[in-house]
């Protein structure tokens, strides 16, 4: 299980001012005295999507889909459905799993459909997805005033960093990665921490960060040593790294193992909240340069998130929570925290402003890609994170993401 803690903290750099309006739009700002809250849970029991009618579907045909992309994230999500324990997810709605299955392979065959028809029709394309699919809507956040919800989903972003390590501490590298600790005490399927394990048979709350970081709880549990205690804390909330291990030369992936059962906290809102920087510094390189010139105040605000996380080495990755692999702007990662109020592996079609990677500023995005994902700080209807890749550029884009759009979901129709 990938554990995507979204550095929600760090992803607000050139929308600052409109959140300070209460909202962040993917157009613009518009004022507003209650800001949404995308982070507030539904209901007990209830799911995120509802059923619309086609006279409210969005364009899908607007922009063209990379095809190829997408036909290797839905081969993902059909290798996650072929494993008899992915029943147990389903139904959700009216999705059964034979459903679910059904979805994926229709679209799959759509893909093979647009490719050999050459240039990009949106038209048809529209019709053809009106046809062969049913459409789902995110309700999004609750409004501020408790009638219903405003359709609206916060977007951000995540992704795989490089850095060197060490396989041992030694000169710079002092900072550790730890393995999962054999004293963990957690549920074998669903993953949940029940705590550690004491020598006289008890079970108590695992040791928080800070405790293993200043008090060096896990000393001899280190899967590899990092320049930087920035760097260690972002491979932690981001959930994967690739690493070039000086000894060898040779990359490691490392992925997701499990988590000491604390639940993510921001240390940027709280290091707003106290003056030491300013609501545009809250992004990666921001947070970066004030810990870069105050490293002594990483004991105090890095620690206020208690959760950390333990890996190990996971060749072929970065996976995903479904355990298959994550594809760029192809995988997006929901709440399946406590209740799956997204469906698993399923599509899911996106109306949302992303990054550009070949110039500044923001570009409208439309298209098509896969629930295989789940965010360690995404526990709401109103949150979703779009995987942005690996290496330094998706790091860049990731820390951009910070924008306010729609959510839909793709069934196959079922036939009478």
């Amino acid at each position: 299980m990938e554990d995507r803690q979204v550095m929600e903290d760090c992803m607000f750099r050139k929308y600052a001012g409109c959140l300070l309006l209460g909202i962040v739009l993917a157009g613009g700002c518009r004022e507003t005295t209650k800001p949404l809250d995308f982070h507030q849970p539904l209901p007990a029991g209830m799911v995120a999507l509802r059923k619309i009618p086609a006279s409210e579907y969005p364009d899908f045909g607007q922009q063209p889909i990379d095809m190829g992309r997408l036909k290797i994230a839905i081969d993902n999500s059909l290798k996650y459905l072929a494993a008899p324990s992915s029943e147990a997810f389903y139904p959700y709605l009216d999705i059964s799993h034979d459903r679910a299955v059904e979805t994926l392979r229709r679209l799959s065959k759509l893909c093979d459909e647009v490719a050999a028809r050459g240039p990009w029709d949106g038209n048809w394309f529209n019709q053809r997805i009106a046809a062969q699919f049913d459409v789902y809507k995110s309700f999004g956040a609750p409004l501020a005033d408790g009638s219903g919800f405003s359709d609206r989903v916060l977007f951000t972003g995540y992704c795989t960093p490089i850095y060197d390590a060490s396989l041992a501490r030694d000169g710079e590298y002092q900072w550790p990665l730890f393995k999962l600790p054999d004293d963990l005490q957690r549920d074998p399927n669903s993953g949940q921490v029940f705590g550690r394990r004491t020598a006289d048979g008890q079970t108590v709350p695992y040791f928080t960060r800070g405790q293993i970081e200043n008090e060096g709880k896990l000393a001899g549990d280190e899967l590899v040593w990092l320049k930087s205690r920035w760097e260690a804390y972002i491979v932690s909330v981001q959930g994967s790294a690739r690493l070039r291990i000086t000894q060898t030369g040779q990359i490691m992936e490392v992925g997701f193992a499990g988590t000491n059962g604390y639940a993510y906290t921001s240390p940027g809102r709280q290091m707003v909240a106290d003056g030491v920087i300013r609501q545009d510094q809250l992004s990666l390189h921001g947070l970066g340069d004030y810990f870069a010139a105050n490293p002594q105040m990483m004991d105090h605000y890095l620690s206020l998130n208690q959760r950390d996380v333990f890996f190990t080495d996971r060749p072929g990755g970065p996976f995903g929570s479904l355990n298959v692999p994550v594809t760029p702007l192809a995988t997006i990662a929901t709440d399946k925290n406590e209740q799956d109020i997204y469906p698993r592996a399923m599509p899911a079609f996106l109306a949302v402003a992303i990054p550009q990677s070949d110039s500044p500023g923001m570009r409208p995005f439309s298209g098509i890609m896969l629930d295989q994902d789940t965010g360690g700080a995404i526990r709401a209807s109103g949150r979703c994170d779009i995987y942005m890749g690996i290496g330094p550029t998706a790091q860049a884009l990731a820390g951009q993401e910070l924008q306010e759009g729609a959510l839909y979901y793709l069934a196959a129709k079922t036939v009478p």
